[in-house]
């Protein structure tokens, strides 16, 4: 009986040594999958090791690596996630810093920017991580970027060094955006100069021509008394008109407004060699 003991304390102790280095083989193998940027296959077998081995002592790494493997794939709510889980289970400092400083990054690229901005501030408060300051600035700035807050942003980014291409860029969108709220109020005073304003010259000409002709019928109409005349063509006519024309300067002024930021973006994306959200 006490050698049967013996045997089968043997046997346990092998299928755990066994059992351990399956999941090591496992974790390596979606390790191999994630650095060869397969990661949809990573994901599935971090998930596999989490599920089978849930007594591992660390779970940070495989929660990290979802985290980023669902970002590399846009799927950036699930990425949000995993990379929360991941900074709960992290082992030391630098691994906290490390994943919530992604975190704030997949904030920043689906816009849930008070999010991202709330992170950072509070790493930045956190005196452990006073040399990451430089870092948490940059990405600040970027959040600006994603609010559409280029003016922020060029002064966050102006207080690092060699950022200036950040900085010339930021200001030259703040520049080249114009103000909604002056191209309704010129159209309120003179149809048309809002949209002519926003480079929509056509149509800002169009609507001119037809608020004069309207305007010019209803008071004559008045004049001559015919005010069923004149009731009609302005409450009718000039007056859908004249809101037309107050409505389409706005969103003439915030489509110039897309335009300009979309362009800066784009070139962020493709010409930008630093390092991105």
């Amino acid at each position: 009986m006490r050698h049967l003991k013996k045997i089968l304390m043997f046997l346990l102790i092998g299928m755990n040594i066994g059992f351990a280095q399956n999941y090591s083989v496992q974790l390596n193998f979606a390790d191999s999958l994630f650095n060869s940027e397969n990661y949809f296959d990573a994901v599935t077998e971090y998930k596999r090791y989490l599920f089978f081995n849930k007594d591992a002592n660390d779970e940070f790494h495989p929660n990290y690596k979802i985290g980023l493997s669902y970002k590399a794939g846009a799927r950036l709510n699930d990425a949000a996630k995993y990379l929360t889980l991941a900074s709960i289970k992290a082992n030391s400092d630098e691994e906290k810093y490390q994943v919530l400083v992604d975190l704030a990054r997949t904030n920043i690229l689906r816009r849930t920017c008070f999010q991202a901005h709330k992170i950072i501030d509070n790493l930045f408060k956190n005196e452990i991580y006073s040399d990451k300051k430089d870092e948490l600035i940059y990405w600040k700035g970027f959040a600006f970027i994603f609010e559409d807050k280029w003016e922020e942003a060029a002064g966050q980014f102006a207080l690092l060094e060699g950022k200036n291409e950040l900085v010339n860029l930021c200001n030259n969108v703040e520049d080249e955006k114009i103000s909604v709220t002056f191209a309704k109020v010129i159209s309120y005073i003179l149809p048309g100069s809002g949209q002519i304003y926003a480079g929509e010259y056509l149509s800002g000409i169009i609507s001119l021509g037809w608020n004069v002709l309207l305007g010019y019928h209803t008071i004559n109409a008045a004049v001559e008394e015919r005010v069923f005349d004149a009731a009609v063509v302005g409450n009718l006519l000039w007056f859908r008109f004249y809101r037309g024309n107050i409505q389409n300067a706005e969103q003439f002024a915030i489509e110039k407004n897309i335009e300009v930021a979309n362009k800066a973006l784009e070139y962020l994306q493709t010409k930008y060699i630093g390092i991105k959200p």
